[in-house]
């Protein structure tokens, strides 16, 4: 009867290489849904990132009464340029170089020392493949909380506008609901309201854009 049973539990080479084909089977038929998932999550989590910046310089402005700007950059370091692209970003008070952190990304906060800057956020942490489309790189904030008018560095003037971030660049992919990719956007008014949508959904939903 030992031996018997011993037979009856055991798992033969043909068993084991029926399983890893089903296995593999399942795998590869799954595997396209899962890379979409971890897309759109990626998506979400950059979406999520913008918003909570852009929250932070606004509620900085009216907290200091001063202007605060919001900028996407090309990266964190010292190297670093303004970007439409990018999902890094730096918030600093608009101080004596006009709240430009180009070739200063890397720089600590400090309110005295330029860029003052207050916080950072690298594209690392849950975003790094992600490329966005910023119809504006740079939002400021005045101590209302409404969006403020951009002086750059050269003297120029950028007027004021609804900002749309298109999360990923529209461009790159195929968004829902003619694609699998949940895309999203995160929009500015001049009034400084800021919320996170998603333009698969119709306009008529709360979260639709």
């Amino acid at each position: 009867m030992l031996n018997s049973w011993h037979r009856q539990a055991g798992v033969t080479l043909i068993e084991l290489l029926i399983g890893l084909v089903i296995f593999g089977l399942l795998f590869s038929m799954a595997a396209p849904s899962f890379t979409g998932w971890i897309q759109n999550a990626r998506n979400r989590t950059a979406a999520e990132a913008l918003l909570n910046g852009l929250q932070l310089a606004r509620a900085e402005a009216v907290r200091r009464n001063a202007q605060v700007r919001f900028q996407l950059t090309s990266s964190l370091d010292n190297t670093c340029t303004l970007s439409t692209t990018a999902v890094n970003w730096v918030v600093s008070i608009n101080g004596a170089n006009g709240g430009d952190p180009t070739g200063l990304c890397g720089s600590a906060p400090s309110d005295t020392v330029a860029p003052y800057i207050i916080q950072t956020r690298s594209s690392t942490q849950g975003s790094s493949n992600v490329i966005v489309a910023a119809s504006q790189g740079t939002v400021a904030f005045n101590g209302l909380g409404r969006q403020a008018v951009v002086t750059n560095q050269d003297g120029s003037v950028t007027v004021l506008a609804n900002i749309i971030i298109q999360i990923p660049d529209p461009a790159l992919v195929t968004c829902a609901p003619a694609g699998s990719l949940r895309c999203m956007q995160v929009q500015v008014g001049t009034g400084g309201q800021i919320r996170m949508c998603d333009p698969g959904l119709a306009s008529t939903d709360p979260q639709g854009c």
